[in-house]
């Protein structure tokens, strides 16, 4: 939770490792970088060289400059991000299997990324200085290659990078690119590298404003309530924000996620709660068991939510979709729950090339994640509860830019989540879309807007109830039904990048469901029965005094 974008990034478990402390000055977790413990397999990781040798650039946006420099070096790596590219830039190299790694680096600016491809990832999403990022992951049995990335994010402006390390074992096979390349050229479409609201790119809304909707979605209710409040419980992990034990969770949040569970890749899901030695005060798997069906004899509904910032859930065969199902049905019945909810972020939704059809996609992640879901929700019935949590990036932003073909996106991550939910839109009980941690992202109006405000809010949400053409596709994605859409938001500014105060957030509800209090953007229609909200986190929200919570409760009773 984000992202992908994502994204976009939360991300909820970017921010997820922090002291409390550190949070209140930042809002945001730097990891220590790691020391070498072995060999730094990457080639010109500090751009001595004075040029990207090594390294793979999107067309345009890499260069590396004298100034700002990481302590001691002499040059550092400029990725120039615009609104239309995140000015990605790669390095493979090779490998030992079975073999831990870690990544790490030191980077400067504004949401800025740095991770494998496929896999691990980390980000921060403001650093007005150097500032060290690291992760570690460990090889599979076969695995003989992996490609680095750094990025930064769409409209956020240039980024730097240096002091760039992966240490670990060096595999056998030819050594990286020793010459500075760059990738295929950015596409045509591009709007202003510095996106504000009097922009005017191409895309506009082409259907009217229409008094009321309802929607072509479906998905039955699950048993849901008529305007939810979900939120997910820190289950499997510790942070600042505190224990929150499922049964002490206030009486609001009437559906709960317990975050994460994670892949082992293949399809293979598991949960874990977190043991006590980490988690001070946190619950055996029996006393999670009995919290469980004490909330759900108060009439609420808990779900397993998988994936997160940190993993990584990609079903790339049929196989993997069964393991999926079968997996996930173990923890669903282990636990008794309700359902389950996607957070599937990062690298885990990439549409293939050529895959151009929101309504027939072709990309085995996609086509076989539907199935799965499909399989579950047969499996359990119309009750089985169905939520998914992508970010803006992998939805809203493919009415301007699309992965799947190579005219209006040069991230073929952009607007992936739209296959699945169109794929799944029977099936779909809630779509909590992150409506925050994303750069500026452009509404029906043809305008952009930012996190943190009403505006953001209104013009996310009518997009996904009004329909959008896809870019470059020549489709619509469909209106869902009002109760298939919850807000989603972080629970306070700890939690993320993009909280809104109360008054905010009501008059967003307000100018949605009623068409009154509206700011600069006017949505295309009144949706009385919007499903709700969504945050990160129950714990958060907790640790600050039950705020969000709080506001629900006052708007919707």
């Amino acid at each position: 939770m984000a992202s992908t974008p994502a994204p976009g990034k939360r991300t909820r478990a970017a921010l997820a490792a922090t002291a409390v402390a550190a949070l209140a000055v930042t809002g945001a977790v730097f990891a220590t970088q790691a020391q070498a413990a072995s060999t730094n397999i990457l080639v010109n990781g500090s751009f001595g060289t004075g040029d990207l040798t090594g390294w793979t650039c999107d067309a345009g946006t890499g260069s590396v400059v004298t100034s700002p420099v990481y302590t001691g070096d002499t040059h550092a790596l400029a990725g120039a991000a615009s609104s239309s590219d995140d000015a990605q830039c790669t390095q493979t190299v090779s490998v030992q299997p079975n073999t831990s790694c870690t990544l790490s680096g030191e980077v400067e600016g504004a949401y800025v990324y740095l991770g494998i491809v496929g896999g691990t990832s980390t980000w921060t999403p403001s650093a007005s200085s150097w500032a060290a990022l690291s992760t570690t992951f460990t090889t599979t049995a076969s695995q003989t290659s992996v490609t680095v990335f750094t990025h930064g994010w769409y409209g956020q402006g240039t980024y730097y990078a240096d002091n760039l390390a992966l240490t670990g074992p060096a595999g056998a096979g030819s050594s990286p690119s020793v010459s500075p390349t760059t990738a295929s050229a950015s596409p045509s479409a591009s709007p202003s590298a510095s996106p504000s609201k009097s922009a005017s790119p191409s895309p506009s809304a082409s259907a009217s404003a229409s008094p009321t909707s309802t929607g072509t979605g479906g998905g039955g209710t699950g048993g849901l309530p008529a305007h939810s409040l979900v939120g997910y419980l820190h289950s499997s992990f510790s942070n600042g924000a505190g224990n929150v034990n499922i049964q002490d969770a206030p009486a609001a949040w009437n559906v709960i996620a317990l975050a994460f569970a994670d892949s082992n890749g293949a399809g293979d899901i598991t949960f874990t709660p977190c043991p006590a030695s980490e988690c001070a005060g946190a619950q055996t798997q029996a006393q999670l068991i009995a919290g469980v069906k004490t909330v759900q004899s108060q009439g609420r509904k808990v779900l397993i939510s998988i994936g997160g910032a940190n993993g990584q859930v990609t079903l790339n065969s049929a196989s993997d979709a069964t393991e999926f199902v079968n997996t996930v049905s173990s923890i669903v019945d282990t636990y008794g729950l309700n359902g389950v909810d996607l957070d599937f972020e990062n690298q885990s939704l990439t549409l293939n090339s050529g895959d151009n059809d929101i309504t027939h996609p072709t990309t085995p992640a996609v086509v076989n994640l539907i199935s799965a879901v499909q399989q579950l929700k047969a499996k359990y019935g119309s009750g089985f509860i169905v939520a998914m949590a992508p970010q803006v990036f992998f939805v809203q932003t493919g009415y301007q830019y699309y992965g799947g073909n190579s005219t209006g996106a040069s991230d073929r991550r952009a607007g992936a989540w739209l296959p699945v939910i169109y794929g799944l839109r029977n099936q779909l009980n809630l779509l909590d879309v992150q409506d925050y941690n994303s750069g500026p992202t452009m509404g029906l109006d043809g305008q952009y807007y930012n996190t943190g405000g009403e505006d953001f809010l209104t013009a996310m949400t009518d997009m996904l109830l009004h329909g959008f053409t896809v870019a470059g596709t020549g489709e619509t994605f469909p209106a869902l039904s009002p109760s298939q859409v919850t807000i989603g938001l972080p629970a306070d500014q700890y939690a993320g990048n993009g909280a809104v105060s109360a008054s905010d957030l009501d008059s967003a509800l307000n100018c949605l469901t009623k068409g009154s209090s509206c700011g600069g953007y006017k949505p295309l229609g009144t949706y009385p029965a919007l499903g709700g909200l969504m945050a990160w986190s129950i714990n958060w929200d907790v640790f600050s005094g039950n705020q969000f919570a709080t506001t629900y409760t006052g708007y919707f009773g």
